[in-house]
């Protein structure tokens, strides 16, 4: 019989990617999505796909006994950092209290593993590169809700027995990312907003650096956590930092081979840690995870695909807090 995987978030950018590597290799693979932030059209026809949210516990419940699956990969999440303080209450009920309804199924259905991903935020301010063996002090909710869900994790295999692995992913990038959505993923908010017309924006004076990892050297890493990791924490992501103006400008030049012409204006700082990215010695080492990002060519191959996409509808969020609201989100 086959390994049967379930993936939440498979309409996500991880999930749509993963989801398609493990079919490839002869998995069997379900998938769960609300499709509030990716599109059914990214998911692989092959899949055993269902449209719900993981606050419905119902139906989560029915998904689980139904399917029974070995693994689950749990993708789902919104991953907007520096949006999290004004949503705090979607943040925490979508990022947090959403994977305990999935640590709970896991517990309740003896699932093999849980694979939980989780982000660099948990790190907030440390000093970088970023390494597992840090205490963990995050500076936004976002941050605040993914961590909180690793402890979980944590009292979840001492208590029941659950086994899990967590990786670190940041700034993954590729096709299949949500290109429509104005607050994260910002490689694909400056694709979108050329082909809109508009300029490329960067917050504050530029000089944050971040690693920016394709998407297509993190499959072979995930899939080796269903045997390996138990139990684990792994940074996920390339070696190679940038700062937000050298990538704003890979943008530009990319746009300019396709006859798009823009410029890159500056706008007002928000809150967020100025340098974050991670090592990645670990996941080399336990998980021979080999990263050969060419941030030029992935972005040529996003542009590509970008302009291939229809014009969707780019996300609003009705905010909770207005208070102290940056001008660029207004």
């Amino acid at each position: 019989m086959k390994t049967k995987v379930l993936i939440t978030g498979v309409a996500g950018l991880l999930g749509s990617h993963f989801s398609r590597y493990l079919l490839d290799k002869g998995f069997e693979v379900c998938g769960i999505d609300d499709l509030s932030g990716g599109y059914k059209e990214y998911i692989d026809p092959r899949v055993k796909f269902y449209c719900y949210g993981l606050s419905d516990k119902f139906n989560l419940e029915n998904v689980f006994q139904k399917i029974k699956p070995d693994y689950v990969y749990h993708f789902a999440a919104y991953a907007a950092e520096g949006l999290s303080p004004f949503i705090r209450n979607f943040n925490y009920s979508n990022n947090l209290l959403c994977s305990v309804n999935i640590i709970n199924q896991c517990i309740k259905h003896d699932v093999k593993k849980l694979i939980f991903t989780s982000s660099m935020a948990v790190y907030g301010a440390n000093s970088v590169p970023f390494e597992e063996t840090m205490q963990p002090a995050p500076e936004d909710p976002y941050g605040i809700a993914k961590y909180t869900v690793e402890m979980d994790l944590k009292q979840a295999h001492d208590q029941f027995g659950l086994n899990y692995s967590i990786v670190r992913p940041h700034n993954v990038v590729g096709i299949y990312q949500n290109i429509w959505d104005k607050y994260r993923n910002v490689i694909g908010i400056w694709i979108r907003r050329v082909l809109s017309g508009k300029t490329i924006q960067i917050f504050g004076d530029g000089e944050q650096k971040r690693a920016f990892s394709d998407i297509k050297y993190c499959m072979e890493p995930l899939e080796k956590l269903m045997l390996a990791g138990d139990g684990e924490i792994f940074n996920l992501g390339s070696d190679k930092e940038y700062t937000l103006n050298q990538v704003a400008k890979i943008v530009q030049e990319v746009a300019l081979e396709w006859n798009w012409d823009t410029s890159i204006e500056h706008v007002e700082q928000r809150h967020e840690v100025k340098d974050a990215y991670c090592s990645h010695a670990k996941a080399k080492m336990d998980l021979g995870f080999k990263d050969k990002t060419d941030l030029k060519q992935t972005t040529r191959e996003m542009f590509e695909w970008a302009i291939s996409q229809p014009d969707r509808k780019v996300k609003q969020m009705e905010y909770e807090i207005n208070k102290g609201m940056y001008n660029f989100w207004k």
